[in-house]
């Protein structure tokens, strides 16, 4: 009965999809536009990165607070990884509760992305941490509702995403999506129970998938589940180059699973330079999407108001998060191991503020 009930939903969604014009991302729906809009960026790194007393400018060159700046151009989430034992210790719950209480006392909300690892969880990588492995599976499931648990009582996030990019699932081989696809739900519940039976009323969980072609196919498997928010990244490196597919799958994962959607990652570059010796992940042209939107700060900046646009007319469409805004060249001009990131932050290379910052204002 399900897969009959999914598959009419598909072919409604197909019909609207196809109806859709692609000169409605470009009309702004004042219906949509609201204050509770999340105007979200991604400063996990700014902890450590503040440790090397960067100095950060408006977009007039005139030094200013980075946090307080933020807050000012209209940004009113932020939003923060969480790694369980990171060797270094940022990231860690200890610094990511203080950075938070610090958020929270400026007014903004926080979204939180764990990654239930030690190091960082994408497609690629979904590494159980090392204090959780080799223990039994029912130990496992006990330990991720504990753990998500005492996260929610002691944080209190807006938004809170079980797993990071779980597209091949999490906390591998455990949670391994194509091996193991009744323990990934398993493992996911647990997440999603300790935020419901321990979280305020206030917050929502997510789902988050990297990439949006197979979307429909990942939340079409974890349908049954009790979540909140359909989280997607969009990195034209990886995801495609067309915004207008982009906003088709989006509209048909609204049509079929009725669930709140936002961009959850994205960026792009304003230069295809770089400020240190640190190789970018983004540093060659057929990595764009062009003509439309080249590496130089209006394209950068057209490019992230064309996906605020875009979500904004989207029903159902709650934010956007621009992922590394901070990561700027902060370990010095000759470090190897500095950003890969910093022609994508959204501060240039004398860590001025991009044009790319006005898309945040009101």
């Amino acid at each position: 009965m399900k897969e009959i009930k999914h598959i009419v939903l598909v072919f409604l969604a197909f019909i609207i999809c196809y109806g859709c014009s692609k000169n409605d991302v470009n009309q702004t729906s004042n219906e949509n536009i609201e204050s509770e809009f999340i105007s979200a960026v991604d400063i996990s790194s700014y902890p450590q990165i503040e440790l090397s007393n960067p100095v950060f400018k408006d977009n007039n060159g005139i030094p200013v607070s980075f946090l307080e700046f933020l807050k000012s151009k209209g940004i009113n989430t932020i939003r923060i990884r969480q790694w369980v034992n990171p060797i270094d210790q940022h990231s860690s719950f200890e610094e990511v509760k203080s950075f938070a209480e610090t958020l929270k006392s400026m007014g903004f909300k926080i979204y939180l992305s764990l990654h239930y690892s030690d190091t960082w969880a994408d497609p690629g990588s979904q590494i159980t941490p090392l204090e959780w492995q080799n223990v039994s599976y029912s130990t496992l499931k006990a330990i991720v509702y504990d753990y998500t648990k005492m996260i929610v009582e002691q944080i209190d996030p807006d938004i809170i995403q079980i797993g990071n990019e779980i597209n091949n699932g999490f906390l591998h081989p455990e949670g391994n999506r194509y091996s193991e696809p009744s323990q990934f739900l398993e493992l996911l519940n647990e997440g999603i129970r300790a935020v419901r039976d321990h979280a305020s009323g206030q917050t929502k969980i997510m789902l988050h998938f990297a990439g949006h072609e197979e979307a429909n196919v990942f939340f079409n498997f974890v349908d049954d589940l009790d979540y909140d928010i359909i989280g997607i990244s969009f990195y034209p490196i990886w995801h495609g180059k067309s915004i207008s597919e982009l906003e088709q799958n989006l509209i048909q994962l609204r049509t079929l699973y009725d669930k709140e959607i936002m961009i959850a990652e994205t960026a792009y570059p304003f230069t295809l330079g770089w400020n240190d010796w640190t190789n970018n992940i983004v540093g060659l042209e057929n990595q764009l999407i062009l003509p439309e939107f080249p590496a130089t700060p209006q394209g950068q900046k057209n490019f992230v108001q064309q996906l605020k646009i875009m979500m904004t007319n989207l029903d159902g469409g709650i934010g956007l998060s621009y992922w590394g805004a901070e990561l700027i060249a902060w370990n010095g001009p000759e470090s190897s191991e500095g950003s890969p990131w910093e022609n994508q932050a959204l501060f240039d290379f004398n860590n001025q503020a991009l044009p790319v910052i006005e898309v945040y204002e009101r």
